[in-house]
């Protein structure tokens, strides 16, 4: 065992030593690879040190590199290494979670990370929530919950409201839970990318003079196409005044709650009866990390606990938890290790100091994008994703969309940076989205020098 990982870290070590240096993509040849790949379940075993040469020179290299500090592409999520020393000791002694009696300590750390996280967002004492794998878990399992909450059994008449900037996981948790597509609206946004409160207040209107039934209304701090935050507080009072269930789906923004600005941005988020946070986006760790809060956990309780006689009895003191009966897994992974171990470690404030400076580099990157001719940032950042196109002067819209394509796949391909774009409202933008914990100064201006070439050159 000792030696299985000691030879483990001889490869991660300089791996991640290494990260700055190596290739942000291979966008070829994957194909070929996972056809190469490809066998029969193995009757003899392979040396321990060949398979790892496999995977860390054929397998690994092969994708897009996630964990390097250029990486500025969709919503990038960290790895904490201590996050996976903690996956190191859950794996190793395997206990079951899912049940209070059978890891209490376990269990307890995973709803002290949930309490953490609840006391950011502003929830009551009454708060609860669980752990999930990432971001449209949460989703699902909080519109599930609300249609138990708040809907009859024949649900089909309830009517969910997103905006046409909202995560796409928001639609297919709605599918997923049994709406039909003509169930979902999606509400119009302003020229900031956030939901349109008055188009919100005549889409409810409307559906209840067709005797349909309003009931959910889910929002966005931080859209993953431009990083624009709704207007909460807003929003929030309209879903009190009509009786919706307001989810705001923080997956990419919560933790900014961490911070002065961040907190700024989101208010109203306390007015939320369940959020949606990614700890493996902006708390910087591994990916398979989500997290669902809602504001009276007896709501998750309602809306999942069954038993059999093969259960033990569950918890029936208020402090205590069983989340086999407040989620939809009996059987799962305990989570709580690899957010609490870190938090623990290093405490909110080097975190903090973290998202500030991600903050900070977002408009430092926009200021100097501004800089260079023909750059029209197109939504600043609200946070630390910004959008742009490149504006050439006689191009109709058409061939500003290609303009702009050829800039992103020329910054891409010096292979020092990776960016992603979007199609917002027609037009097609490139996203910059710094939020990697190995993301600094450095390496967003090598961003806007690669930015500022390849302008030059398309």
């Amino acid at each position: 065992m000792r030696d299985m990982v000691a030879q483990v870290m001889d490869r991660i070590v300089p791996y991640l030593a290494s990260l700055p240096e190596q290739r942000m993509h291979t966008m070829t040849g994957g194909k070929k690879l996972a056809r190469w790949l490809r066998e029969p379940l193995p009757e003899e075993g392979a040396p321990f040190d060949k398979l790892l040469t496999l995977l860390f020179s054929r397998v690994i290299p092969a994708t897009l590199n996630t964990a390097s500090p250029g990486y500025l592409a969709y919503i990038p999520s960290g790895g904490l290494f201590h996050a996976a020393v903690a996956e190191l000791v859950t794996l190793s002694v395997n206990r079951y979670i899912g049940l209070f009696q059978a890891a209490p300590g376990l269990v307890q750390l995973e709803a002290n990370v949930l309490a953490w996280f609840a006391a950011m967002v502003g929830m009551p004492e009454r708060a609860g929530g669980l752990l999930t794998t990432g971001g449209s878990m949460a989703n699902l399992t909080a519109l599930v919950t609300a249609r138990r909450e708040r809907l009859p059994p024949d649900f089909l008449r309830g009517v969910i409201y997103t905006s046409t900037e909202a995560h796409h996981s928001v639609r297919k948790a709605a599918l997923i839970a049994g709406f039909p597509e003509a169930q979902i609206r999606a509400i119009a946004t302003d020229d900031r990318f956030r939901m349109i409160p008055a188009a919100l207040e005549s889409a409810i209107a409307a559906d209840r003079a067709a005797g349909q039934t309003p009931f959910f209304l889910a929002v966005a701090a931080g859209t993953t196409n431009t990083g624009a935050v709704d207007d909460l507080e807003a929003l929030g009072a309209i879903a009190e005044r009509e009786r919706l269930w307001f989810h705001v789906d923080a997956a990419y923004g919560g933790f900014f709650l961490l911070t002065e600005r961040g907190r700024a941005a989101m208010v109203g988020i306390a007015r939320a009866d369940s959020v949606t946070l990614d700890p493996h986006k902006s708390l910087f760790l591994p990916y398979g990390t989500g997290c669902l809060l809602v504001r009276d956990r007896e709501t998750l309780r309602r809306a999942h606990a069954v038993t059999g006689s093969y259960m033990p009895p569950m918890q029936t003191e208020d402090d205590l938890v069983d989340f086999c009966e407040i989620g939809p897994e009996l059987s799962r992974d305990a989570r709580g290790l690899r957010v609490w171990l870190p938090l623990k470690m290093h405490g909110a404030r080097v975190f903090r100091a973290e998202l500030d400076e991600k903050l900070d580099l977002a408009r430092y990157v926009a200021e100097a994008l501004r800089q260079i001719p023909e750059i029209e940032i197109v939504a600043e950042p609200e946070l630390s994703l910004l959008a742009f196109h490149v504006r050439r002067p006689g191009l109709d819209d058409v061939q500003t969309d290609a303009l702009t394509r050829r800039v992103i796949a020329a910054v891409n391909e010096r292979q020092r940076v990776f960016l992603t774009g979007a199609v917002v409202k027609g037009r097609f933008l490139i996203r910059i989205c710094v939020l990697s914990f190995r993301t600094h100064r450095d390496r967003v201006e090598m961003a806007i020098e690669d930015i500022s070439t390849a302008v030059q050159e398309s």
